[in-house]
C-alpha cells in the first residue's frame, strides 16, 4: 500500500451491534469518500442526515470516551471506529449510523478492522500530507498525567499505563503501520476498574457494558469472559485511544508519541494543541514544517543529488513533495553569503540571479531524485517571464516552490516561485537539459 498518497475505503461494508454507553442497537456503515474528506459521521436516523466532522473543535465531553457534537446532535465513543481508521491507513471515509454511538463489540478495535478489511482499500491520487514534528510538543495535567511528542522519521506511540494505587502499571511501544495496528493494537480490548462502575452505572454511562464488551478489574483480579490477550493489554488499548483521539487534530503526523496516563480528555486537549500549532506555522511562511513524509531532504541528501558546492550551492534542504511534480526547498540567506560584501557594501541585497539559480536548483532536485536521472546534470536552457518583486536581504529565508509543466525526454520545463514570509519575491519559467556528466 503506497504511503504517499491518500486512502480510502474500495466499498462499503456494514456492522451491526450494541452501544456502551446507551445500550441501543445500532447498525454503522464504513463507505469510500473523495480526496481531502477526512473523516465524518453521519446521523442517517435524524431528519436531514447531519454530519458531524470528525474535528477535535467538535468535542463536547471527553467522560470515559469521546464525543463529537454539530448543534444537538452527537455522536459518542467515537474512537476506537477513528483508531482503527488512521492506523489501518484510511484517510477519508463516511462513517453512518442509525444511532448515536458505534457497536462496542468485544471493546476493541478489531471488529472496525475486519470491517475495514471487508470493503478494502482504495489508493487515491491526491498526495498525502504528513506534519513531520520538527520541536518536542509538552502537555501535563496536575494528577500526573502527560503527552509529550517528540520528533522522529515515523509514527509510534509509547504509553505508561497507571491504575489507582499503581496497579495494573503497564508499559507498551509500537511504531504504527497497519500491519502493527491490526495485530499489536487493535484486539486490546476496554477496560474499567470495579470501583468506578456503580457510579458509570448511576450516569447511565455504560447501559449495554457487559463482561464480554470489556475488562473488569476487582483489585488486583481481572474479571472478563476471556483471558487477557496480551499481559500489557490495558497499555496497548490506552494506545489505541491515543491514536483514536489524535487524528481528531485532522493530521496525520511523524513524531513520537510518548504518553503516561493518558486519557480522553488530556488526548483531545493535546489534538487541539497539534491543530493550533500546524495553524500557527502556517500562518508564519509557506509550510516549512508541513512535509510530506520522509521524503524530506536534509542538506547531506541535497548533496547527493546536486553537483553544487560552496560558494553556489543555493539549497540548504527540501521541505515538501507532492508526488514527482511538486516541490519546495529552503534556503537560509544570511549575512555571511560570500556575494553580499560586493552586492551591494554598506546595502546588501541577495542578487536576482542568485534567486533564479536557486529555483534551477530546486527543480533539478525534482527531476534528479528520479532513478533514470541519478548522476546526471541539469543545464540551464532558458529563463521566461522572469520577475523580481521585492529584494531579498539578510535574514530572510527563502522558500523555493518549483511545479514541473512540461517534460519531454531529457527536456524539463518548470513553473517556480521564491517567496519570504509568504510573499512571492521572484519568480519565473525555467527550462533545462538532463544531461550525463
Amino acid at each position: 500500500m503506497p504511503a504517499d498518497v491518500q486512502h480510502t475505503l474500495a466499498g462499503s461494508a456494514t456492522l451491526e451491534g450494541t452501544s456502551l454507553h446507551t445500550g441501543e442497537k445500532v447498525t454503522l456503515t464504513l463507505k469510500p469518500a473523495p480526496e481531502g474528506h477526512g473523516f465524518k459521521f453521519r446521523r442517517i436516523d435524524l431528519p436531514d442526515q447531519p454530519f458531524i466532522s470528525a474535528d477535535v473543535d467538535k468535542v463536547q465531553t471527553v467522560e470515559r470516551a469521546t464525543t463529537l457534537a454539530e448543534g444537538s446532535v452527537k455522536v459518542h465513543t467515537v474512537e476506537h471506529v477513528l483508531s482503527a481508521l488512521t492506523g489501518m491507513g484510511i484517510d477519508n471515509a463516511l462513517i453512518e449510523m442509525d444511532a448515536n454511538e458505534p457497536p462496542i463489540g468485544d471493546g476493541s478495535a478489531k471488529p472496525f478492522v475486519e470491517l475495514i478489511k471487508k470493503a478494502g482499500i482504495a489508493a487515491q491520487t491526491a498526495p498525502r500530507k504528513t506534519w513531520e514534528i520538527r520541536e518536542p510538543i509538552h502537555m501535563e495535567t496536575g494528577d500526573g498525567t502527560l503527552i509529550t511528542i517528540v520528533p522522529a522519521k515515523s509514527f509510534r506511540v509509547s504509553v505508561t499505563n497507571v491504575g489507582p494505587d499503581g496497579r495494573f502499571t503497564q508499559y507498551f511501544s509500537s511504531e504504527v503501520t497497519p500491519e502493527k495496528y491490526e495485530k499489536e493494537i487493535a484486539p486490546a480490548r476496554t477496560f474499567v476498574y470495579y470501583e468506578d462502575v456503580k457510579p458509570l452505572l448511576e450516569k447511565g454511562l455504560i447501559k449495554g457494558g457487559s463482561l464480554e464488551s470489556a475488562v473488569v478489574i476487582r483489585g488486583n483480579e481481572v474479571m472478563s469472559k476471556e483471558a487477557l490477550r496480551y499481559n500489557n493489554e490495558f497499555a496497548r488499548h490506552k494506545a489505541l485511544d491515543v491514536i483514536g483521539d489524535l487524528i481528531l487534530s485532522g493530521k496525520r503526523i511523524l513524531g513520537h508519541v510518548i504518553a503516561v496516563k493518558p486519557g480522553h480528555g488530556p488526548n483531545t486537549k493535546m489534538a487541539a494543541t497539534l491543530k493550533s500549532e500546524y495553524s500557527r506555522l502556517r500562518s508564519m511562511v509557506p509550510p516549512f514544517s508541513i512535509p510530506k513524509g520522509e521524503t524530506v531532504l536534509d542538506i547531506n541528501d541535497v548533496l547527493k543529488i546536486l553537483p553544487h558546492r560552496y560558494p553556489f550551492l543555493l539549497v540548504d534542504r527540501v521541505v515538501d513533495f507532492e508526488g514527482d511534480t511538486k516541490c519546495t526547498g529552503v534556503k537560509n540567506v544570511t549575512m555571511n553569503e560570500p556575494f553580499f560584501p560586493g552586492h551591494f557594501p554598506e546595502h546588501p541585497i541577495m542578487p536576482g540571479v542568485l534567486q533564479l539559480e536557486a529555483m534551477a536548483q530546486v527543480s533539478s532536485v525534482l527531476m534528479l531524485r528520479k532513478p533514470e536521472n541519478a548522476g546526471k546534470i541539469g543545464y540551464f536552457m532558458s529563463a521566461d517571464d522572469v520577475k523580481w518583486r521585492r529584494p531579498v536581504l539578510p535574514g530572510d529565508t527563502l522558500f523555493i516552490e518549483a511545479e514541473v509543466i512540461k517534460i519531454r525526454g531529457s527536456i524539463g520545463q518548470t513553473r517556480c516561485k521564491c517567496l519570504v514570509n509568504g510573499e512571492v519575491v521572484s519568480e519565473g519559467e525555467l527550462k533545462f537539459a538532463l544531461m550525463d556528466r
